[in-house]
């Protein structure tokens, strides 16, 4: 008889259950390899499956890698508006903003590095399922720009600048190792009073 007590078995999952393991487990090694240091094998071993399993869900590494960015664009969104939606006024909607980003960045360290990490995107095509994540929040944050006078475009990209600022300061927060340790919501704040400054200042 064949000795089969060391072979890895892999638990059968519903579908649904299996693609948000596999999009976990692909979390953290993109983070930690980069797309390029990373292999469909490499993900495959980790969530304990065989390749073929994985490429049941997805036909590709770019694939699973674009999957995956739409993935975390949607939840930071999501904190964005759910955080915007209870601010009162576009002071407080602002302020309200960064801190749900800088809350979001602190604690989901492996999906900011997955979306900025300059070694992930050096691939046009990767760069792309990255730029479609911010030109989602950008529309988010246009829209809390209210400048009389600002065509549409404008807005918009004022509101690029405004993600700018978000990303610079969080990637220097995080790379000074300034994590949930110390207190996000202060220093998002200080990030918002200077972005606020900005846009009161834009007049037409």
């Amino acid at each position: 008889m064949t000795d089969t007590s060391e072979r890895p078995t892999t638990l059968r999952l519903p579908a649904a259950e299996r693609r948000s393991q596999l999009l976990r487990v692909a979390l953290d090694a993109f983070a930690e390899h980069g797309f390029h240091g990373t292999s469909m094998n490499d993900v495959a071993e980790a969530a304990g499956v065989t390749k073929p399993v994985l490429y049941q869900h997805f036909a590709s590494k770019k694939a699973l890698y674009r999957e995956l960015v739409d993935h975390i664009g949607r939840e930071l969104e999501d904190a964005i508006v759910a955080a915007v939606a209870e601010a009162d006024g576009p002071r407080q909607q602002v302020e309200a903003g960064f801190r749900a980003y800088f809350r979001w960045a602190t604690s989901q360290g492996a999906a900011f590095t997955v979306l900025f990490a300059d070694r992930n995107r050096v691939d046009r095509e990767l760069a792309a399922a990255v730029a479609k994540v911010e030109s989602m929040v950008a529309d988010r944050v246009a829209s809390l720009i209210v400048v009389e006078g600002l065509t549409e475009d404008e807005r918009h990209v004022l509101a690029f600048g405004v993600i700018g600022l978000a990303e610079s300061t969080s990637r220097h927060w995080l790379g000074l190792g300034l994590g949930p340790g110390l207190d996000a919501d202060a220093f998002a704040d200080t990030v918002a009073q200077l972005a606020w400054s900005g846009l009161r200042g834009v007049q037409r």
